[in-house]
């Protein structure tokens, strides 16, 4: 059966209060962010100490940690900024395992300078392919290296955003430190949304084989709103892969708040990966019970 699991991130507070509030809420598993109130876990402080001291306070809740964020800009157009930022992803990925995983997750990037979340022409050319290739090559070495994988998440506005730029990357970058985080919902954009069904099965066609942990949220047109949109979640120092909700023509809220044909998903998603952990996000604390009541409904909708 699949797993519901949550982002630790959607709870500020300490790491044990956090832990027994996501146990409270039912859930078996989380997706680990380095971000809590009474630990530092910022560059240069990870220590094998204080992640064993993580990983047991969440398996002490029965929340096995089934993998790790490591979100960031990887193709920064500025090289001490990426040298900097790909330094700290290393640094997470070096020691994922004492934290409870071998799979630490980042999005793919984008040379705009302004937000990880936008596009830049640079991002649809042969050279910036090849730079996000050498990187991504280089990460999935270093998780090899130290027992982990590094999962790469598409977005349309990043370097790898369509489903043919994802088959291309995992063609040229062929390792067994590199696998994909599923989440259907980034590959939409307005000229494909409305042929959702063909690009859902286009997905599972070419990269099942790939996926390791799914993510579960919801997609939508935007409307009238066309900027960058975010979302208050109560928390002033919150990542801003957690605030993040879409941009330009659409929008991607909380799982049950758009047109994910989400029968259609899990039925493909469980056909090779029957119990795939399931980790919610696009949400404030105060959504989760909703959202995960939508998702647990939908697993035994489709006797999941």
């Amino acid at each position: 059966m699949m797993q519901a699991g949550i982002f630790t991130g959607y709870f500020p507070y300490g790491l044990e209060e956090t832990a027994k509030k996501i146990r409270g809420l039912g859930f078996n598993t989380v997706q680990l962010d380095l971000h809590f109130k009474d630990i530092d876990l910022s560059a240069g402080q990870i220590t094998k100490d204080k992640a064993k001291k993580v990983r047991d306070t969440f398996r002490d809740h029965n929340l096995p940690v089934c993998c790790v964020s490591g979100y960031t800009n990887i193709i920064h157009p500025d090289k001490a900024e990426r040298e900097k930022r790909v330094g700290y992803l290393k640094e997470i990925i070096r020691n994922a395992r004492h934290f409870g995983s071998p799979y630490v997750i980042s999005e793919t990037g984008t040379y705009n300078t302004e937000s990880d979340w936008v596009h830049h022409p640079k991002n649809k050319t042969e050279e910036g392919f090849e730079e996000c290739r050498k990187v991504i090559a280089d990460l999935a070495q270093t998780a090899y290296d130290h027992g982990a994988v590094f999962l790469l998440e598409t977005y349309v506005n990043n370097v790898v955003g369509s489903v043919e730029e994802t088959v291309k990357m995992f063609a040229q970058v062929d390792h067994p430190g590199l696998g994909l985080l599923m989440d259907p919902t980034n590959y939409f954009e307005t000229h494909n949304i409305d042929r959702m069904d063909q690009i859902l099965n286009q997905v599972f066609d070419t990269l099942t084989d790939k996926i390791r942990i799914a993510h579960a949220k919801d997609v939508k047109r935007s409307g009238d709103d066309k900027s960058e949109k975010h979302a208050d979640i109560g928390d002033a120092d919150a990542m801003e892969s957690h605030t993040f909700r879409g941009v330009g023509e659409i929008e991607l809220p909380a799982p049950g708040l758009g047109s994910l044909n989400y029968d259609l998903y899990l039925k493909r998603l469980a056909e090779k990966h029957p119990n795939i952990p399931m980790i919610i996000e696009h949400l404030s604390e105060d959504d989760v019970p909703r959202a995960k009541k939508f998702l647990d409904g939908k697993f035994r909708e489709n006797g999941l």
